[in-house]
């Protein structure tokens, strides 16, 4: 069977998958699970193109990790053809832990295991199933393998992750101001003592993806809609949580059951494969059926959040840079026990709050380092001459307020 496919990309156009092992890799069900999870969640409902999967966002940063590889070693840099597999499959299968709507479940059902961590458990999975291949890859993913830069293409300050995301989630949303120049910055790639770096000639189009990331995240990744239809998605799963471990039984299918009325925890992830075997069945369409039958169920606030999500009718979000007023939030509150006749501990499914981050670029971690002219290196905020870069480089941290519209109050 020939195994040496192209698949048309509407980003990049052709892709190809450069060998007979990713393409089984990308046959496996654990990959094949990635085209029912949307890579932007509950963003569709602000953009209405922001449909793509992370089946989609993995290919293309495959794509762009072939690109990177053919630029360095133009350059003169050694990497073996089993290194650039190893490395082409880190980033392929980078994303392969992700559940559906991924933060939201990350923070309710599936509690203190990350996406990164269960991402190794399919991987170590996967290389039992193949004897061993994936061995090198997994080093890489796990940052302990002899080249440190390979590392860095995977996960750094300029990985393909990023580097495709930006690209892909601008691509479907229409928002212009996400657009990068991946290819010149590809192009610019080198390495220096085993770290990556960019040649100076490359440091504008570095401006413009540190810039196009903090505009991402406020125009898409924190819009005030986005985040409210995500807190909502997050709530309901709260709440069906909380019932469900109360001995409520909830519709939902087997695999999304199975976190529902247990707590699992990290450790029995590792100590239990049936755990990872349900979680690799998990997609969006588990949660979202869940949440079309929970609008009828009996319990009044399961169905009124669920009911409010299908029909759009997401909480108010207010994003202030100072913590809302205690009056304010307790003035809500008691209107909630009011109109919906619950308790105090009830309240925070109507009216809460919570803070949201922007960094675009955190000197100290992975540095985006300039190779001079002179040979020199530079962080990127101390070669350029933009003074912005300096700002970028600083955590910004709001608060939000969330509150049912239906709820009196006058911001």
């Amino acid at each position: 069977m020939n195994k040496k496919k192209i698949i048309n990309d509407p980003v990049y156009g052709f892709i190809t998958i450069p060998s007979e092992l990713i393409y089984d890799l990308i046959q496996h069900r654990y990959f094949q699970r990635l085209r029912n999870i949307k890579q932007l969640g509950m963003t569709h409902l602000v953009y209405p193109g922001a449909l793509h999967t992370r089946f989609h966002h993995a290919l293309g940063s495959m794509h762009l990790m072939e690109m990177a590889i053919e630029t360095l070693r133009s350059k003169g840099k050694i990497i073996t053809p089993e290194e650039e597999e190893a490395v082409t499959i880190a980033i392929l299968l980078h994303d392969i832990g992700h559940g559906p709507f991924s933060h939201a479940l990350e923070h309710t059902i599936v509690e203190g295991i990350s996406h990164e961590h269960i991402s190794t458990l399919l991987m170590n999975k996967l290389n039992e199933e193949l004897d061993g291949k994936l061995h090198t890859a997994i080093e890489i993913f796990n940052n302990r393998y002899q080249k440190n830069f390979l590392y860095q293409l995977v996960s750094g300050q300029l990985d393909m992750d990023r580097m495709d995301y930006l690209n892909r989630d601008s691509f479907f949303t229409g928002v212009a101001e996400g657009v990068i120049s991946f290819d010149r910055i590809i192009k610019m790639l080198d390495v220096v003592d085993d770290q990556i770096v960019i040649e100076e000639k490359g440091i504008y189009s570095i401006e413009k993806f540190l810039i196009a990331r903090r505009l991402m995240y406020w125009q898409v990744y924190l819009h005030k809609t986005v985040i409210a239809a995500e807190q909502l998605l997050v709530k309901i799963l709260e709440r069906a949580k909380h019932l469900a471990m109360q001995g409520k039984q909830l519709f939902s299918t087997p695999a999304f059951r199975h976190f529902l009325n247990n707590s699992i925890s990290d450790s029995d992830f590792m100590s239990n494969p049936h755990h990872l075997e349900c979680f690799a069945q998990l997609d969006d369409y588990d949660i979202y059926t869940s949440v079309k039958v929970w609008a009828d169920d009996e319990d009044m606030i399961l169905s009124m959040l669920c009911n409010h999500l299908l029909n759009r009718n997401l909480y108010q979000v207010e994003i202030t840079n100072e913590p809302p007023l205690s009056e304010t939030i307790n003035g809500l509150q008691k209107e909630a026990m009011l109109k919906y006749h619950i308790g105090q501990d009830e309240t925070p499914y109507f009216v809460f709050t919570a803070t949201i981050k922007n960094n675009a670029y955190r000197v100290g971690d992975g540095n985006i380092n300039i190779l001079m002219k002179d040979n020199s290196i530079q962080d990127i905020t101390t070669a350029s001459d933009n003074s912005n870069l300096g700002t970028l480089a600083k955590t910004v941290e709001k608060y939000i307020f969330c509150y049912i519209k239906e709820l009196k109050h006058v911001s």
